[in-house]
């Protein structure tokens, strides 16, 4: 009998652009597992999100002495975070105050997330800002509401200072996050593990687990970024009512303690003083991932 439905190859043409934009995030997905060693990233998030329906309910972050590579590795496996208190309280950037940034580095080209850069976080593009570090240290002093920020910057004058240790096989290179207090970072995901250094002022941070993204209302960035529109600081459960579901944990980050966030966990970053704080993501197989 012949079928009377019609061809599929018209509905499935895309126009040129979309087909572009796929095609791109597809070949980055495959270079994003390739150097992570996994099969797929779809794979290696689904891994990830179903280990942390193991993991056991917490309420704080445990704080641990700075620990060996090895002792590092072997608590990373269980797939929990913890904050090692005075880990990097001996980096020579640590010694240093705030005033160091326009002093010695205030002619350094650095880029400014302006505007509402929470609300367009994991937009395709958003409102940025090409100045200097003295210039930029000028205008978030005299910002009202939102300060402009300077978030997730390669600053390699600053790495010479930053002493990380070697928990990763493989890291990324250092990231540097600077501004005034109420500088946020939004609730995302990144699906690389992560070692976040604190070196001036304090931050708060919320936590939730990986496989609570079901009650987050969560939307792909990238293979490896995933955000959300809540803010468990000024939770709209009226708005995102799934939220109530979620578990969020607390925590108060202060000058030279060191965080290890596990792939896949969802957190919330805001300045509570001016602050530098810097990180690396682990460019490997995640550690929950591997065998315990």
């Amino acid at each position: 009998m012949t079928s009377r439905l019609p061809p599929l190859e018209a509905s499935r043409t895309l126009p040129p652009d979309e087909a572009a934009r796929l095609a791109k995030a597809e070949a980055r997905a495959r270079r994003d597992a390739e150097v992570r060693g996994v099969a797929s990233m779809q794979e290696m998030r689904d891994a990830i999100r179903q280990a942390s329906r193991k993991l056991p309910a917490m309420t704080e972050v445990p704080r641990l002495r700075m620990p060996s590579a090895a002792e590092f590795r072997t608590r990373a496996r269980a797939g929990l975070p913890f904050l090692i208190p005075g880990a990097i309280a001996k980096w020579p950037i640590s010694a240093l105050g705030p005033e160091v940034l326009r002093e010695r580095f205030g002619a350094v080209h650095v880029r400014a997330r302006v505007g509402d850069y929470i609300g367009t976080a994991f937009a395709p593009d958003r409102a940025m800002l090409d100045t200097t570090m003295r210039e930029y240290l000028d205008l978030a002093e005299a910002a009202e509401g939102l300060p402009p920020y300077l978030g997730n910057l390669e600053l390699r004058e600053l790495n010479s200072m930053c002493h990380w240790p070697t928990y990763f096989e493989k890291m990324g290179p250092p990231r540097f996050w600077i501004g005034p207090a109420g500088t946020v970072t939004p609730l995302h995901s990144d699906f690389d593990d992560n070692i976040f250094a604190q070196v001036w002022g304090s931050k708060r941070i919320f936590l939730a687990p990986p496989h609570h993204d079901e009650f987050l209302y969560t939307r792909e960035a990238n293979p490896v970024l995933f955000g959300s529109p809540f803010d468990p600081e000024a939770p709209d459960f009226e708005r995102y009512p799934l939220a109530r579901q979620a578990a969020t944990i607390e925590l108060i980050v202060q000058p030279g303690d060191m965080l290890y966030v596990p792939a896949g966990w969802y957190h919330q970053v805001r300045a509570l003083t001016f602050s530098l704080s810097s990180n690396r993501w682990a460019r490997g197989k995640p550690f929950v991932l591997h065998e315990k």
